[in-house]
């Protein structure tokens, strides 16, 4: 149950990092243009990842050499995703959706998409059947995300 709950409390520590790298690229897309503000985002990113990636190797210790498997060569092609991510975003953020429509409707693409991959095993991930109640909850999100953004108008 404890790892569970880390677990739980990470993706929501996640999402709430999301909406604030959201904000604050919306903001320096709205003062520079879109495209600007995804590589600013992306090579800050890049520097702090470096040092994660250092700091976690120091205190964890590296893996043995050959201990862990390569990926395909497309996984390593992750980035372009997120940088368009970041891109439609800015964009959006900047909209009359604002960040929390922006946010509502990317749960809803990420969720239908998500459910999708499951269902297919896409990109490697395990695959679980689709059961009645996930229609139900497409459907709240959705609804949830329509009267979220419209409430604003």
């Amino acid at each position: 149950m404890i790892g569970r709950s880390a677990d739980w409390l990470s993706a929501l520590a996640a999402g709430a990092l999301l909406a604030v790298m959201i904000a604050c690229n919306g903001l320096l897309a709205k003062h520079s243009a879109p495209v600007l503000a995804s590589w600013v985002a992306h090579g800050t990113g890049a520097a702090v990842a470096l040092v994660l990636v250092a700091g976690w190797s120091r205190t964890f210790g590296r893996q043995e050499a050959g201990s862990q498997q390569k990926g395909p060569a497309w996984a390593y092609l992750g980035g372009i995703p997120g940088a368009l991510t970041v891109v439609l975003a800015a964009i959006t953020t900047n909209s009359p959706l604002a960040l929390s429509g922006t946010i509502a409707f990317m749960l809803v693409g990420q969720v239908i998409f998500g459910m999708a991959m499951d269902y297919a095993g896409l990109f490697g991930v395990a695959k679980r059947r689709l059961a009645a109640t996930d229609v139900v909850v497409v459907a709240l999100v959705l609804s949830g995300s329509v009267l979220l953004v419209m409430g604003g108008q």
